[in-house]
Formats: C-alpha cells, structure tokens, sequence
C-alpha cells in the first residue's frame, strides 16, 4: 500500500492491524519518505518517468540557473508549477527521440493542443543536463548564436507566424529556415525545436521551395489534441485543478454539477481553454454556483473566455495597452518600448473618443492588468496566456481601429504587425485598406531614422535587432503604395536606399536586396513610378556589400539570388561577385582561428567549390584555401565530443488500459477532502460514456 500522507513506525502498526493477513509485512506500507529513499536507490527509475526527472529539487536548480532571457525571468514556483501541470504521453518520447535522431523537430499543430508546453518541457530536460538554452526570435538570433563546442539547445516558437502567411512573407525567411536546420543538423552539440500552427506549416510546404524540399526531409512531428487519450485529458484538468489551488467549492460545483466527465469528453477540449478557465482571473469574475456552467459554455463558444472580461471588466486605458502589447511583440516586449508605444496611441484614442487621461495610466493600466491578463518578469511585458491574443486577434479585425493602428505606429515592426493584420483580414475592402495604407505616413517618414540594432539594456556591450532591416522597410513602402497609390511612398523609398538607418548587412539582406532589385525590372511590381530609380539604387547597394567585408556563405546566398535574377542585374554584379570570391580564396587562411565551428567551416568548404569556378579560380589555389580551412577544422574536432542526449529515456509511466468512469472518480475525489469519497455522489454514472483509453 502506498500513500500520500507521512506515517510513522506507529501508524504503519495500526494500519497492518487493519489490512490484517492481506499484507506480509509492514514493509509492505509505503509513505513519501519510503518512496523517495527508492528513487533514490534506482535513479534509473527516476529518470525513466519524466515528471519525476524535472521536478525534483537539483533538476529545478539547474533549470532556474540556465543563463537564458527566456527562463531566467521565471520563478522557481512558476517553472514547478509548469511541470507539475504537464500530463505526460506519448509525444514527449516520439518528439525526444526524433529529436536526438535529426537535432530537429518541428512540433505542429492547432491552436492551444499543448505545442509550447512539449518545447518547453524538452527543454528543460536539455537545460537541466547543463545545455545551453537559446530562445530566438529569428533566424539571425540563431546564426550568431550557434557554437560547435557548446552542447546548445534552441527553442524557435510558433516560427512560422501566429496569424497568417503569405509567399512574399515566407520567401525572405524560408532559405534562412533551410539553412539553420541543416546548420544544426551538420553540427554535434546542437540541437532545434521549433512549434509552429499545423495550417500554417502545410501552407508553407506547398509554397516554399526549401521547405518542400524532399533533400531537406524536414522532421515533422504533428501534435495533434486527438492523441490525447481520455485519461491524458483528465490528468491535465487535474494537474491545472490541484496546480492552480482552485477552492473546494469551485471543485465542489463542477462535481455536483456533473462537469468534469462533460469537460473532458467536451469535442472542443483544448489544454489552452482548460489553463485559461483555472486561473484566479477567471474565477475571481464568478462564484462557485455559475462555475461549472461557465467553464462548459468556454469549451463551446472559445472566443467568450476575454470577451466580457476585454470589454466589461477593464477600462479604456487598460484596453488600449493590451491592443498596444499586441502590435508590439508575440514574445513580449520591454516595458519602455511598451510604454513609447502606448504613449503615442493612448492619448489619441481618448481624444477621439472623449475619454479622460492622464500622465499616470501606463503605470495604473500596468498595475490592474499584472497577473489578470499580462505578466511582468525582468522587465519584459506579455500575455498572461496565449489564448488572449487570439481572441484579440478576432477583436481586431475592425477597419477603424487598425487604422488608428495605422496613425499611431512608432516602430517599423509595429507598422508591419498593423499591416500583416490588415492583410489578413477577410473582411476589409480595399478602400479600406487604402486608407489604412495611406495612415502610415508619419511611421514611414521616420524610416531613415529608426535605427536596426539597439544596445541590450541588459547586456551593455551587446546589440541585438530592435526593428526592421531596411529592405524590409522598403518591401513595406512599396505594398502601402500598391494600396494607397499615395506618391509621396515612393519618394520615401528612394530616401531610405540612399540614406538607410544602420546600412545594408550582406548577412541580413544580401540576397532580399537581388531578389528585390529582380522584382522592380521584372515586371512584378509593374506601375511603381520609381521602378527603375529605385532598383539602380539598390544594386549599387549590392555591389557595394559584395566589395565590403563578406564571408563565403554570404556570398553563395547572394550568388544564388543573381542565378534567379533572370538576367535583370548588369555585369557589374557579377564582376563584383567574382571579386568576392577571389578575395574570399585569397584571405581564406587569414581570419581562421576567429571560427570556432566545425559546421561553420564545412560550409565555408562547400561555399568556396562552388563558386570558385565562376570566378576562374584555379584548381590548385582552391586546394591551399580547403586545406588551411581542414587544418582548422582538425584543431576544433579535437577538442569537440558529441555531447550525448540527457539522460532521461522518456519512458511512459504504466497505463491502465480503459480509463472508465470509477477511475476518473478515484482521480478528481483525491480534490474534494479526505478519505474515499462515492463516485456515485460525485459523478452521475448515466452522465457519460465510458470511453476506450
């Protein structure tokens, strides 16, 4: 017999008195100290059951510990209270041990079925083997990241968008995506999960030449809400019950009501509907009695979760900085940034509609809004929970609001979030979307301005991304003129060739400038006026990084931009393209001992034989530049081992093969007080069907 409950050498006694010949001996009484004095004489175990592995106490040290700017800002009791929620099944085994076969998955499915919690829990098991854990945002927090000789894991969420996506956006970042898993897949210590929407992912197989690429074979691994067996289901109610510490009346009510059997066997069950309608947020809004019927009617009508709470329960200022947190980033954003950009669209919105504001609401909306609907950890500002900005996502699909979006923009990205949006949007006409268009204006004329890179508050001496690359910007120009035919856009664009913020990076945007260069001379932006002015510009900008500092990787992905010119470019290009290689031949022994990726090397190899005889390179000056880079690549080998995978197998605890009703009564009486308590009390038995586990 196990329990729950301590029991001393007198209690044991007792209760062998009462069990009577059924037991052999008292040994046979197993409290927690007994079973924690066994996990701790077979390990093996411990580490075979993956709840047990993360969270026991070393294991949460180590995850706090991990020198990261995603966990770190996490409590010890939020990173538990994670794992003690997670429900383990299968997928967390297939997607490990596809991981371990590739270095990369790809988890997908729809929304809120559980794909951030596998990341999450994946890597944590990585962390807690003392791995490296890098979150990025794009594919170059990634590139300038990745080290051979470190054991590195790196978490890319939801990458491929939350909301839409479309060709032109998926064609400046599918080759960098292509690129990075091969990089990681080429590499020992290395290793890449990435979550992303199963709709979003298909599209963008059937749109992109590098992800439909069968010699990528892509690693897919679809979590989908159908593999969660009933008693998966239930396990997640209860860990997020018990977690949660949802009063005995609440709990009560769902019982007594018959709920639970209907929340689990609900066909709109989501693990993201579930979290939601357990937090105090939640349940400070209703009283035990509505409790049950209001948690069935969010598993039928989603959308109804935030709505009365977005609309009713908080004023116009705490509105406007969710709408706010919404444009500025999916991940976050720093509180600062937040305030600037509330400061600019706030004030507006209440002139407009005649509310009063004051100098404080930033800071008043910040404190009513903190662990409701945003959380605030090291500074940065975001979403309670992700099923809030989906309903947000729904809520904006309103012309006049994106349009005062429009107005109030005070970044690039903001700008291209608001437009996304608007793009997306099924029901905007296209007048709407000129005048929409046509609202960026002010954030447009800034553009030469605004800078790319912007020093780490965190980090003094280093710079990260902090808005758009310029030709990005000047792909949105290009689309708000499309819309609005407003000519003062143009007239912007040629500003920002000739004046970019930060320059032009061959490693950021080398191959977008040819692709856009090729598109203005093709005919695909056919009847912008400056055409022609613009893409000379712009291919002078590429010549001028093709004859600056480069490496061979940015200059093949420049190289294979101009192979898909058709013809568009002038001979100076390719001249200058020829040089670059050369000077890459040449100096190729100079700047080795600064790289220390053996991966990084062979694609300096592959780089440089394949463009060498473009550029009437000679077999034998070819052969010296290879060998001073295998030289290098033997000194890194030496000192680099595979790192090995965390020492967790995956294995899934023993299952019971049905789940029937008297089981899932046994499971939730365990919350409504102590000693056994009547499934026929707590559960009408006619309430549900039995259903196969």
């Amino acid at each position: 017999m196990a329990t729950s409950r301590r029991l001393s050498p007198q209690n044991k006694s007792a209760l062998a008195k009462i069990i009577g010949p059924a037991l052999q001996s008292e040994g046979d009484i197993f409290s927690p100290d007994d079973l924690n004095t066994l996990l701790r004489k077979y390990p093996d175990v411990d580490k075979a059951h993956i709840k047990l592995w993360l969270s026991s106490s070393a294991v949460l040290d180590r995850i706090i510990r991990a020198a990261t700017h995603f966990f770190t800002t996490m409590s010890r009791a939020e990173v538990e209270a994670k794992v003690r929620v997670y429900a383990p099944n299968a997928s967390f085994k297939d997607a490990r041990d596809k991981l371990e076969a590739n270095h990369v998955v790809i988890i997908s499915g729809p929304p809120g079925v559980g794909k951030t919690t596998l990341a999450e829990m994946l890597s944590y098991a990585y962390i807690a083997d003392n791995w490296e854990f890098i979150a990025i945002r794009s594919l170059d927090d990634g590139f300038a990241a990745i080290v051979d000789s470190k054991k590195q894991v790196f978490f890319f969420d939801d990458f491929l968008g939350k909301v839409g996506l479309d060709q032109r956006a998926l064609a400046s970042k599918d080759s960098d995506i292509a690129k990075f898993i091969k990089r990681v897949g080429a590499t020992k210590n290395a290793r890449f999960i990435l979550t992303t929407r199963a709709h979003i992912f298909e599209e963008a197989r059937r749109i992109s030449e590098h992800l439909g690429d069968q010699r990528l074979d892509i690693t897919k691994y679809s979590l989908d809400v159908g593999i969660y067996t009933r008693q998966i289901k239930a396990r997640i109610l209860y860990n997020h019950l018990y977690v949660t510490e949802l009063p005995a009346p609440y709990v009560g009510a769902l019982w007594d009501a018959g709920a639970i059997p209907r929340i689990i066997d609900h066909k709109n069950y989501n693990p993201r509907i579930i979290e939601a309608m357990t937090e105090s947020v939640q349940i400070q809004r209703l009283s035990a009695e509505v409790y049950p019927q209001a948690f069935i009617n969010a598993l039928d009508n989603p959308h109804d979760i935030w709505d009365k709470a977005f609309r009713r329960h908080i004023g116009p200022m705490c509105q406007h900085l969710l709408i706010t947190l919404f444009f500025c980033s999916e991940y976050g954003v720093e509180a600062d940034e937040l305030r600037a950009a509330f400061s600019a669209l706030h004030p507006y919105m209440c002139r407009k509609y005649t509310l009063p504001f004051g100098a404080k609401d930033f800071e008043e909306a910040l404190k009513i809004l903190e662990g409701g609907f945003v959380a605030i950890k090291g500074g940065r500002v975001s979403f309670i929970n992700p099923s809030l900005r989906d309903y947000l996502t729904s809520y904006l699909d309103d012309d006049d609001l994106l349009a005062d979006m429009a107005t109030n923009a005070v970044k690039a990205d903001w700008a291209a979030s608001v437009w996304k949006h608007v793009k997306a949007e099924r029901k905007s006409r296209s007048d709407h979307k000129a005048i929409i268009a046509g609202n960026f204006m002010s954030i447009a004329e800034k553009f030469t301005r605004l800078p790319v890179m912007r020093r780490d508050p965190h980090e003094p001496n280093t710079y990260r991304f902090y808005d758009l690359a310029i030709v990005n910007r000047l792909e949105l120009l290009i689309e708000w003129w499309f819309a609005s035919r407003d000519e003062r856009f143009p007239q912007l664009c040629l500003e920002l060739a000739r004046n970019p913020a930060d320059g032009f990076s061959a490693w950021r945007e080398g191959r977008t400038l040819v692709h856009l260069v090729r598109d203005l001379r093709n005919g695909s932006h056919e009847g912008f006026p400056v055409a022609q002015e613009l893409s000379d510009e712009l291919e002078r900008r590429v010549i001028l990084l093709l004859r600056g500092p480069t490496w061979p990787d940015d200059i093949e992905s420049i190289y294979s931009a101009i192979d898909a010119a058709d013809d568009t470019l002038s001979g100076e290009v390719i001249e200058a393209a020829n040089e670059a290689i050369v000077r890459e031949v040449d100096d190729a022994s100079d700047n080795l001992s600064s790289v220390d990726s053996e991966s990084t090397l062979k694609d300096q190899i592959a780089a440089l034989e394949k463009l060498a005889p473009r550029a009437g390179i000679s077999p034998v000056k070819l052969a010296q530049a290879i060998a001073a880079i295998e030289s290098r690549m033997s000194e890194i080998g030496e000192a680099t081992d595979e790192a090995p995978a965390p020492p967790i197998s995956g294995r899934l605890p023993w299952q019971a093969d049905k789940f029937d009703n008297v089981a899932l009564s046994n499971l939730f009486a365990t919350l409504i007080g102590d000693g056994p308590v009547s499934s026929a009390k707590l559960l009408p038995i006619t309430s549900f069907v039995d259903v196969p586990f």
